[in-house]
């Protein structure tokens, strides 16, 4: 999550260097910094859902924020991008605090992906959920990266979501990367960390 941060800018690499779609991000200046958040997502560990704003208005900020589309078309798109992550209409009437775990998790996904990106960052996407929300986010996940044809970046500790849901992983530990590879090439791996 460290790692997460630091290429999300939120919290500057203390050495090395972070290249993010093209861009240097210790380079970057704030104007710069805001062109490359605009190209990603980011949904994270708990959500990170305003708790004073509906769902749907969580959904809009984006748009609103870095849009001159109107509030209808806004709440329209919010309800849209909702719904590609298998919510009902009405939950974006409600409040995050009402949500379930599996509910929270769709819909901070839909925030993250309310500015249709190139990128998306998932920080522990399935992480307090029960096995069968665990299943339905990997599921989500897949059809999400089918519809968008988005890299995706992900940080879990959730071995069966790596399985099912991701082409390549690098297991960090002892401050470095230990391995990279499929799943199956990692299962094969004689360290006993990996």
């Amino acid at each position: 999550s460290v790692l997460l941060r630091e290429m999300i800018l939120l919290q500057r690499p203390t050495s090395g260097s972070i290249e993010v779609l093209g861009s240097e991000l210790g380079a970057l200046d704030e104007d710069a910094a805001l062109a490359l958040r605009k190209r990603w997502g980011v949904m994270f560990q708990h959500g990170g859902l305003f708790s004073a704003l509906t769902v749907r208005e969580n959904v809009g900020l984006p748009l609103r924020e870095h849009s001159t589309l109107d509030s209808a078309l806004i709440d329209g798109m919010a309800e849209w991008k909702l719904s590609l992550t298998g919510l009902a209409a009405d939950v974006g009437l409600k409040f995050p605090g009402e949500l379930s775990g599996g509910m929270l998790k769709r819909a901070s996904l839909a925030r993250a992906i309310a500015l249709d990106p190139e990128l998306l960052f998932l920080d522990e996407p399935t992480s307090g959920l029960d096995p069968a929300s665990s299943a339905g986010v990997d599921e989500l996940v897949r059809r999400t990266h089918a519809l968008y044809g988005l890299t995706i970046v992900m940080v879990t500790h959730d071995l069966d979501m790596l399985w099912q849901v991701c082409d390549r992983v690098a297991v960090l530990d002892e401050a470095r990367v230990l391995a990279t590879g499929t799943m199956d090439e990692l299962s094969h791996v004689d360290h006993p960390i990996v």
